[in-house]
């Protein structure tokens, strides 16, 4: 293999990119004018009206083929004995610097944007137990009104009636009405996908995830239904821009909320109390417990059932895909990595508190 000079000018770009990258993550003011609520739109509105009209996804297939060059390099690599190993490395390293300029360019710069609790002029608290306890107690009131509407019993578990498909048009019509109240979070040009490699995604623990080169959002659609409009509607977030996970996480309860749909109610409920218990049991394990003993058996059984299902699918390797996923999501302005998740329940506590300032104003 000859020495390239166009891939040893994108090596040398490589570094020039991430200094970049590091400046431009300190103002993000400036990504949030200019590539957020700028360029982005238009690039993703692109990505979607020209991919979403095909059946399948072609971000599943550009990961498949990813991969598979991967291992076919390593392969070659072994198999010629490492010759010709200088020219081969820099070639790699200019496929690397190609993929990092997509990979922001085309939606990661959207990590260091301003946070959305600025745009939704809530403050930033470090919120107490009491106020933890007072918005579960809401939300399980909530979450049971609607359970026992869906099943006219307590004790039964919600069945979701409807196909993968049918849920991906009816959480648009969620993001049509979350626009109403919230312009920042319209939804434009569908393309969410059940994704091709779901079974694969089972077996690392993924729900779904946004492809930054294609801006497809990929659904695992093998997971419980119960907890699928959220799901959808997380990925549809990240479509618009919304790259932090508890951000993502707070729309996707927003727009399954907003969905006229009981379905998607509940399951906006449900994955709201499943964080604020969740994060109630590290505070307190008696109210947990006391809080949990509220909830409706069926939702008790639900929650089971949905933890059952991802324990048939532990395996040795699962560690080691959540290590590398949390230095990822550490390295793109995440600092509690996969935890940033759970940071949901800042969001969930102002809005919760916003919704009750008002009804008592009314």
């Amino acid at each position: 293999m000859k020495w390239n000079k166009k891939h040893i000018f994108l090596i040398v770009l490589l570094p020039v990119q991430i200094l970049l990258i590091k400046l431009a993550s300190k103002n993000p003011e400036f990504i949030e004018r200019y590539y957020s609520n700028g360029v982005y739109p238009y690039i993703s509105s692109f990505l979607r009206f020209f991919l979403g009209w095909i059946p399948f996804s072609v971000g599943d297939l550009l990961l498949v083929f990813g991969i598979f060059s991967l291992f076919r390099f390593l392969y070659l690599l072994i198999r010629t004995r490492f010759k010709n190993l200088v020219p081969k490395l820099i070639h790699s390293g200019a496929v690397v610097s190609v993929f990092y300029f997509l990979f922001y360019f085309l939606w990661g710069l959207n990590y260091y944007r301003a946070p959305l609790a600025k745009a939704l002029n809530y403050k930033n608290q470090n919120y107490t137990t009491v106020q933890l306890q007072n918005v579960t107690e809401t939300i399980i009131e909530k979450l049971n009104n609607i359970q026992y509407a869906l099943t006219k019993n307590d004790t039964l578990k919600v069945a979701n009636p409807y196909s993968q498909k049918d849920m991906y048009a009816i959480a648009i019509e969620g993001y049509k009405n979350l626009s109403n109240d919230f312009p920042q979070l319209n939804y434009e040009y569908p393309s969410v996908k059940s994704s091709l490699i779901s079974f694969l995604q089972t077996y690392n623990h993924t729900s779904g995830y946004l492809n930054p080169l294609t801006g497809e959002a990929q659904v695992n659609d093998k997971i419980p239904k119960t907890s699928y409009p959220t799901t959808t509607c997380h990925e549809m977030a990240h479509q618009i821009g919304f790259a932090a996970e508890n951000e993502a996480n707070f729309i996707g309860f927003l727009a399954a909320n907003y969905n006229d749909d009981p379905y998607f109610k509940y399951a906006s409920y449900r994955m709201a109390f499943g964080y604020c218990i969740s994060e109630l049991r590290k505070r307190d394990a008696n109210l947990y417990k006391k809080l949990w003993e509220r909830a409706n058996y069926g939702i008790v059984k639900d929650f089971k059932e949905s933890y059952d299902f991802w324990q048939r699918y532990k395996n040795p390797f699962e560690p080691i895909i959540k290590k590398g996923y949390n230095a990822y999501l550490k390295a793109n302005n995440q600092d509690k990595g996969i935890k940033s998740y759970n940071y949901v329940v800042d969001l969930l506590i102002c809005y919760f508190e916003t919704e009750a300032k008002e009804l008592d104003a009314s």
